[in-house]
């Protein structure tokens, strides 16, 4: 164990706030731990001289060699017997009492001064407003919920304490056991990242299960959980959405990755299975924490049930597994051991009237197949089938084995016992063949988390202090957004970008395109015009107008001899659309080929509880309705990049569909690493998109950006 090792393994608790009063929580808490902590039990209350048999104190401190303080007194003194608690020596705080941050202005300034004292005196504190905490190995059930878990193997946190109370009920009906449960409660110094840290160095945790309504550190969480779940899996509901990203509409990457978003793809990196129910997620920490992971993806399916066999070839169908294809030999030895009338290809099916000793056989031959990962056990109840000698059947051949195996026991009251001997031997049962398969690609899914490499994201070689000086230019300005006046931002940090030039004059219009396309050595030959040769694309710059095609603000392919109208044209266009905006000139840059690359858009949002997350996609005018996008926190490596392109609908274009040459794929990663490095360089840039970010088969160029900066962070 680590940090936390005397908060869930004391020798003797205090309730510091212990009483005989029927109802209340302080009698509720010293009731619990009497009934099953293995230690030693203190009450604390100077108003009593004795609490349901034990001796009452007058303090915590004048108890020696106290563990861990349960505080459940009211909120104006819970800072008082806490740092009571801390001049004794007493590092492990558990905090019962509501009336802190989730109670306003009053609460919140308690809630910060509990911070304060415990970074004070390094406590550590779980809650406020917490149920509190368990660890059945010792019996410890320092919480006010009405019953104790049963012992297992897997650690739980709920940043809610009714649905602990609810959670531990319906385990214990159906024998499923906890190692340590705890009620994060306001998360006020302890929150769901330090317990990630110790229940991955607990050998006695197999997996963690959270249910969270937010996140305090998104980095830290993140961190934490990548680092523990290639060991132990660790699976989440998230609830609840934040307005965060709502007001991101000026960008195009702000409107796609909001803040659900980013929870989605913090989980991801960080190795977390995210489940949207309940179901799914006591489904998934039974079958992670019983069975073995599965050695490859096809699955057999054994059933007395065509019916509920054909469901279940659906519900692998519907998932990442696949359904095993038997060996010649497999097939040989089940036309050998079966009826004339069975199905001796997968799924399995040894008809209705099969006694457990054909069920026992077919399995046996199912789980020696090769090409077998997993099976299905699949029964519906028949007068020839007695469930609990096929669960005993089941379990020994799945230790014989070693392979995970997911029950399906269809029934009421006649599967009650059998589901009862499979779910003590670690084998999950489900009414719903679908759970089954969906459970058994948990594993699948985890066996990918388990084998991650993490690799350190590149450090390029950059001029930052070009790209700083572009950033305060604007501060200077008085603007917060940045159009293709900012493309040397994306040059300080060697992002490619197409030869252009801001100029504010006509004359210097025309000047620009002549230099441009020499620059090019466009414009030769007598057919020049007829290829679009020697023309360029012409742009607004203006910080007031971020969406310039909208207005008519962008001339693409301008011939040279039409540049200096097309320079008054797009500025009187501006004036007439919005009369007070900034016009800080004409961009005038060099044609890119669109018809022999992919459109695509890098950018950035800012998240407020994961920092700079980078997104890649196909681009465009049509991003924000086809949303081909993916997204990874920064910094983003080489191999995450690559992923994402791989991520993808539109990756084929890329790579040459329909006759087309490949992109050169490389400069695409790298522009994302670049990007990414950018936006983490300068927390001041809120929101940036490239787009279009053109890939061709002779590299990426950053054809247009706009990005929103927060003046107060430069």
């Amino acid at each position: 164990m680590g940090e936390l090792a005397t908060l869930f393994g004391p020798k003797r608790v205090a309730v510091v706030g212990a009483t005989d009063r029927e109802g209340s929580v302080g009698r509720a808490i010293t009731a619990n731990l009497l009934a099953d902590f293995e230690g030693d039990v203190v009450a604390v209350n100077p108003t009593k001289d004795e609490v349901l048999g034990l001796e009452s104190h007058d303090s915590v401190g004048a108890v020696p060699d106290v563990d861990v303080a349960v505080v459940v007194v009211p909120p104006p003194i819970v800072l008082d017997a806490i740092r009571e608690a801390a001049e004794a020596g007493i590092r492990d705080v558990v905090v019962i009492t509501a009336g802190f941050g989730e109670s306003g202005s009053e609460g919140a300034r308690r809630e910060r001064e509990l911070r304060e004292l415990a970074a004070e005196y390094d406590l550590n504190v779980v809650g406020p407003n917490s149920l509190g905490i368990m660890n059945t190995s010792v019996g410890l059930n320092a919480t006010f919920g009405p019953e104790n878990a049963q012992e297992g193997s897997i650690s739980f946190m709920s940043q809610s304490g009714a649905f602990v109370t609810a959670v531990v009920d319906w385990a214990n009906d159906r024998n499923l056991g906890f190692h340590n449960v705890v009620s994060l409660g306001n998360k006020a110094v302890l929150d769901e990242s330090d317990f990630v840290r110790e229940w991955g160095e607990d050998p006695d945790t197999d997996v963690i299960l959270g249910y969270l309504e937010d996140v305090v550190d998104g980095r830290a969480f993140v961190e934490s959980a990548r680092e523990v779940s290639t060991d132990t899996p660790i699976v989440v509901v998230k609830s609840g959405r934040t307005e965060a990203g709502a007001s991101a509409a000026a960008s195009h990457t702000g409107a796609i990755a909001g803040s659900e978003e980013a929870y989605e793809a913090a989980l991801d990196q960080a190795g977390v299975l995210r489940v949207d129910t309940v179901q799914d997620l006591f489904d998934f920490g039974s079958i992670l924490a019983g069975q073995p992971l599965p050695e490859r993806d096809g699955v057999a399916i054994v059933t007395n049930a065509g019916g509920p066999g054909v469901m279940t070839t659906d519900a692998v169908g519907d998932s990442d597994l696949s359904l095993a294809s038997f060996s010649d030999d497999t097939v040989e030895r089940f036309q050998d051991a079966l009826p004339d009338e069975a199905n001796v290809y997968n799924p399995v099916d040894i008809i209705g009237d099969a006694p457990v000793e054909r069920f026992e056989e077919a399995l046996d031959i199912a789980l020696a197949d090769p090409n077998v990962g997993a099976a299905v056990v699949l029964a519906c109840p028949t007068a020839t089938l007695s469930y609990e000698d096929l669960a005993d059947s089941v379990v020994d051949l799945q230790a014989e084995y070693e392979t995970p195996v997911a029950a399906t026991l269809m029934g009421g009251s006649s599967a009650r016992d059998a589901n009862e001997r499979l779910s003590r031997a670690g084998i999950p049962t489900y009414f719903d063949p679908a759970r089954a398969v969906r459970s058994l690609d948990a594993l699948r899914e985890y066996r990918e988390i388990s084998r991650r490499e993490y690799t350190e994201p590149e450090t390029f070689d950059v001029d930052r202090e070009a790209a700083r000086e572009i950033l305060e230019s604007a501060a200077r300005r008085d603007t917060n957004r940045l159009g293709v006046e900012a493309m040397g931002l994306l040059d300080a940090y060697g992002i490619p970008t197409p030869d252009g030039e801001i100029v504010d004059a006509r004359a210097d219009a025309v000047e620009a395109a002549e230099r441009i396309v020499g620059a090019s050595g466009e414009g030769d030959g007598d057919d020049a015009d007829d290829d679009g040769d020697g023309e360029v694309v012409m742009k607004i710059v203006s910080p007031d107008i971020l969406h310039k095609s909208d207005i008519g603000g962008v001339a693409v392919g301008v011939p040279p001899e039409e540049v200096g109208d097309t320079y008054e044209d797009l500025v009187t266009r501006a004036r007439s659309y919005q009369p007070d905006a900034t016009i800080l000139g004409v961009q005038v840059q060099e044609m890119v080929d669109l018809d022999s690359g992919v459109e695509t858009i890098a950018g950035m949002n800012r998240d407020p509880q994961f920092g700079p997350l980078v997104l890649f996609g196909l681009g465009g005018i049509f991003v924000e309705v086809l949303e081909d996008t993916t997204l990874r926190l920064a910094p983003v490596s080489e191999a995450s990049a690559r992923e994402m392109i791989d991520e993808i609908d539109a990756a084929p274009l890329l790579r040459g569909a329909r006759g087309r040459d490949p992109v050169d794929e490389g400069s695409v990663v790298e522009t994302i690493q670049r990007l990414s490095q950018l936006v983490t360089d300068f927390p001041a840039i809120v929101e940036l998109d490239i787009n279009p970010l053109v890939a061709t088969p002779d590299g990426a160029q950053a054809v247009d950006v706009r990005l929103t900066i927060d003046q107060e962070q430069l």
